[in-house]
């Protein structure tokens, strides 16, 4: 489980983040949703500490990260994923090369053993052989497919999620949201998806956190956000005309 308590976040006079407190699930996909601007992505990173908090704390199974200096954390952040918006691949890099990154950069792992885990999470992410293939020569989709199985090559406890669907079409985002999902309850992992995409929410949000102005504005999950009275909340799930047709 990750936890986040009283958590304040300022730049400069900017308070962007006002006594959060949240709780994130194994087994789970954990979203946080909410407008531009909301603090949404500010969060994340003080979650990952690409950001320091200013006040409040940041657990692992009750391990205060907040708490830890650099050396400290290295532990932790092996029992990271991250998959970045846009994927984030290396461009000069083949897919196997991508995968690869991690165990080359904190594993001790023999060649072989490196290329039998790589091809292990690209055929879990239905992407059998495409090792020699560049980037370039990927859709989005497929690139989205490759990070995905790079933030899951380590095994990781704890994976992040920073708008998965960005520039994806309905269909090829629903099928990413579906692996996630998938691979979340497969290894127990606690999950968290940054996003503000509401075909998301309502497909895959096991548990969901809206941040409204830098409070965490609501909790629930995908059975309940259509059904509550919460002004703030309802502007967010009800800003398109589709999620309109389905309050009716």
């Amino acid at each position: 489980m990750i936890e986040g308590r009283n958590i304040n976040k300022f730049f400069g006079d900017n308070h962007v983040l006002r006594d959060v407190s949240c709780k994130f699930h194994p087994g789970k996909t954990n979203l946080i949703i909410g407008q531009s601007g909301s603090g949404k992505t500010v969060l994340m990173k003080c979650l990952v500490g690409l950001f320091e908090v200013d006040n409040g704390q940041v657990l692992y199974d009750n391990r205060n990260f907040s708490a830890m200096n650099i050396e400290q954390r290295k532990e932790i952040r092996q029992e990271l994923g991250m998959l970045f918006q846009g994927a984030a691949l290396f461009d000069s890099m083949t897919v196997e090369g991508n995968v690869m990154f991690p165990l080359n950069m904190f594993t001790g792992k023999s060649v072989e053993e490196k290329i039998e885990r790589v091809n292990f999470v690209l055929k879990r992410v239905n992407l059998v052989n495409s090792n020699k293939l560049m980037p370039s020569e990927l859709s989005g989709g497929m690139k989205k497919r490759v990070a995905i199985a790079r933030a899951i090559v380590m095994n990781p406890k704890y994976l992040f999620c920073d708008e998965p669907n960005s520039g994806l079409d309905p269909q090829t985002s629903n099928v990413i949201d579906l692996l996630i999902q998938e691979l979340t309850y497969e290894y127990g992992i606690t999950t968290i998806v940054n996003t503000h995409d509401m075909n998301s929410v309502l497909s895959i949000g096991d548990s969901i956190e809206f941040i409204y102005q830098g409070q965490i504005w609501w909790s629930g999950n995908k059975e309940e956000i259509l059904h509550m009275g919460n002004k703030e909340l309802n502007d967010f799930v009800f800003g398109t005309e589709l999620t309109k047709r389905l309050r009716k």
